[in-house]
């Protein structure tokens, strides 16, 4: 069977909301997820180095180290990364800086990430469990369910 048969193949007995997605959708589901991947630690790191500028006035890699977990060599492999990408500037024993590519991204991170954090509070989820979850989700989420958690978070503000 082709991926237009496939597509269009009649349900197995499946209740359609629980039956397999067509081939093209479930590959583009996939294709998302992997997408989100690749940049979602790009992203996290970023959105560190704009929150530590705004809240601390610098961004210093062993501030990345203690705040990520991981060890000094590894921030400096992402800085290295990040500066190739344009995201980051930096000098040797300096602080970090965002250029305007990175500044971009993290505000936009940053604006994903508090929205899912809101909603999951306003479901109920407990803080701490609630930031853990946004930490991963907000890369997943597509720009309309984002726009559904944020209308939800207004229509069920206290």
């Amino acid at each position: 069977m082709n991926d237009y048969e496939q597509d269009n193949a009649p349900p197995t007995g499946d209740s359609s909301r629980d039956a397999l997605p067509p081939v093209t959708q479930h590959a583009r589901q996939y294709e998302t997820v992997r997408n989100a991947h690749e940049t979602e630690l790009i992203e996290d790191y970023v959105e560190l180095i704009g929150d530590l500028i705004r809240h601390r006035g610098e961004a210093r890699a062993t501030d990345l180290a203690s705040r990520m977990g991981v060890r000094q060599a590894t921030v400096s492999k992402m800085v290295r990364r990040l500066n190739e990408l344009g995201l980051v500037k930096s000098q040797p024993y300096r602080s970090l800086f965002l250029t305007e590519a990175g500044q971009s991204m993290a505000e936009n991170s940053r604006a994903r990430h508090d929205i899912v954090l809101q909603f999951l509070r306003a479901l109920g989820v407990r803080d701490s469990t609630a930031r853990i979850d946004a930490e991963g989700m907000e890369h997943h989420v597509s720009d309309e369910t984002l726009a559904i958690m944020q209308r939800f978070i207004e229509e069920n503000a206290k």
